[in-house]
């Protein structure tokens, strides 16, 4: 696929470790893959509410932040060979509780019929808040 790069492919029983660099996503703001598929595995690497073009959506309607952090995840997910009906568990950060119901409310239309294991967690602040 596009974008990969192997890294160790005698490390572990589960083959290669390959990171992940999906076009059409921000490149990672720091020294990080947005996927890593290693033994059958695919992880995604938290996402913000970045645009493809890198624009930072911190002063967006938390809707539209959310809407774009999903869109991230899945094209990762895609990147990697994988999808979001594949999904087993999801953790989730939000600033402020109180935006819990908005987000469910997304994530069930994005997620459609798959339920992986998923945590909501508050937290006091995010990167580009």
């Amino acid at each position: 696929m596009a974008g990969e790069t192997t890294r160790d492919p005698a490390r572990g029983p589960g083959g290669d470790i390959v990171a992940v660099a999906p076009t059409g996503m921000a490149k990672p703001g720091g020294h990080y893959a947005h996927a890593v598929r290693a033994g059958g595995f695919v992880f995604v690497a938290g996402q913000l509410p970045i645009a493809p073009d890198g624009r930072v959506l911190a002063d967006a309607p938390f809707a539209a932040q959310a809407t774009q952090v999903l869109a991230n995840v899945a094209a990762a997910l895609t990147a990697a060979g994988s999808g979001v009906d594949r999904l087993v568990q999801v953790r989730v950060y939000v600033s402020d509780i109180a935006h819990w119901p908005a987000f469910d409310a997304l994530y069930a239309t994005w997620a459609g019929s798959a339920r992986p294991a998923r945590a909501v967690v508050p937290v006091p602040a995010l990167h580009h808040g």
